[in-house]
């Protein structure tokens, strides 16, 4: 098929690069022309293992081109995506102006019958609006909601072998078009789920707050283990082996962050508030994600009692490994709390960086080092579970740190071995070694 893909962001420069790569002709569209260059050139602007060689194979092979003509792009393609950004208000609600304005440029460029695809994350009633803008073309148009469900730093094979895959269809020939186009990806198994548009927007938000809710319910638990003497980690053990239950996304730390779960748990909610329906459950997975948040914080206060004039070393920056995202970050919170107390930071990350760098410009000491961002410190603090931290050497770091302080926000130590070699250690749930 000749498919086009309005918006180069995460989600549609791995649909793009992924639909290419099974034989597809895609072009992704863009109003940033420097980020078209780049992308032309074959540089990722984001970090995701395995999308930079998808990018540039199929770039080299002829099947994916980036351009900003998107009139000349539409108006030769038998599918539309729409991966355009989503901006979230304080109340949750979603600026869709970039998507209203896609989908008039879909309308105003079709030579042809088409199908337009929303693949931007969007409220429920999105796709009814789209339609009605689309009657307004003189080609039929099929309007699909298509949720993804990609994981930062797993979205090519998220992408490659789906668990499932939503559409939201209301004509068979939609479905058939669709059907097309997932079955490489669907042949091992993973079923594709043909829904109302309805259905198909709002599953992707009830699947984000369910898991947004595991998370917000395993650090409750927690902050009440180390309150009556409990061991988060052994009272995990005994839910997760409850088949009812299971193990994922049932992991203690300093709060859920990223581009979705923050953004998608208040979408709900202000869409419960909308219809007239309240969400208390999800609004307090919410509350309790932004108390996680601080918890870190909370520790090394009570510790120091006074925190100007200290320094602090932080290991991890992205809100989780494998991906250089720092939006809604645990880090960020703790950093922002950390300079307002009057303290110095030093930080390291494997990919973060530069993210950290237009964030926090010169009021946080960037290294390219974790022993680097130790070097002279009161404290450590872990954000981030990236692997080259799990083992460190924590002889190197007693010589390296002022004294042998950590405070762990995502518990990858024993806290009784690390006791042992004479490190005082606060993690999440957990009783601190005397």
């Amino acid at each position: 098929m000749r498919i086009s893909v309005m918006g180069t962001g995460y989600v549609g420069l791995v649909a793009g690069a992924c639909f290419s790569d099974s034989g597809n002709h895609v072009t992704c569209i863009d109003v940033d022309k420097e980020k078209i260059a780049r992308l032309a050139r074959g540089e990722i602007p984001i970090f995701e293992p395995g999308l930079e060689e998808l990018v540039i194979r199929n770039s080299k092979a002829g099947r994916l081109a980036f351009t900003t003509d998107a009139a000349s792009a539409i108006g030769d393609s038998d599918v539309v995506f729409i991966a355009v950004g989503t901006p979230s208000g304080d109340d949750g609600s979603l600026d869709l102006r970039y998507v209203m304005k896609a989908i008039e440029s879909v309308r105003d460029n079709l030579t042809r019958n088409a199908t337009v695809v929303m693949k931007s994350t969007v409220p429920v009633g999105t796709a009814d609006k789209a339609r009605e803008i689309l009657a307004g073309s003189r080609y039929t148009v099929g309007v699909v909601s298509n949720p993804e469900f990609l994981k930062e730093g797993t979205a090519i094979n998220d992408f490659l072998r789906p668990e499932r895959v939503i559409i939201g269809a209301e004509t068979e020939s939609c479905r058939r078009v669709m059907n097309d186009l997932y079955a490489p990806y669907t042949r091992s198994g993973s079923p594709i789920l043909f829904v109302s548009n309805r259905s198909a927007e709002l599953t992707k938000y009830a699947a984000n707050a369910f898991l947004a809710m595991k998370i917000s319910y395993i650090n409750d638990m927690a902050l009440l283990c180390e309150k009556v003497g409990a061991d988060i980690g052994e009272v995990r053990q005994g839910l997760i082996t409850d088949s009812r239950i299971g193990n994922k996304f049932l992991y203690p730390g300093c709060g859920y962050g990223g581009s979705c779960f923050p953004k998608d748990v208040q979408a709900v909610i202000h869409l419960g508030r909308q219809f007239g329906q309240p969400l208390n459950l999800f609004e307090a997975v919410h509350a309790v994600n932004e108390r996680q948040k601080q918890q870190l914080f909370g520790k090394i206060q009570k510790e120091f009692k006074v925190l100007k004039g200290k320094t602090i070393g932080v290991w991890g920056l992205a809100f989780k490994p494998m991906t250089d995202d720092m939006r809604e970050a645990p880090s960020v919170t703790l950093i922002q709390s950390l300079i307002e107390a009057g303290c110095s930071v030093r930080a390291y990350d494997p990919v973060a960086t530069h993210e950290a760098k237009r964030l926090f410009e010169s009021k946080v000491t960037l290294v390219g080092d974790a022993y680097e961002a130790i070097k002279g410190v009161d404290a450590l603090a872990i954000l981030t579970e990236w692997n080259e931290f799990r083992s460190p050497d924590f002889g190197l770091m007693k010589r390296t740190m002022n004294q042998p302080l950590i405070f762990d926000g995502r518990n990858l130590f024993n806290p009784t071995s690390v006791g042992h070699l004479g490190f005082r250690y606060f993690s999440v749930g957990r009783q601190s070694p005397q």
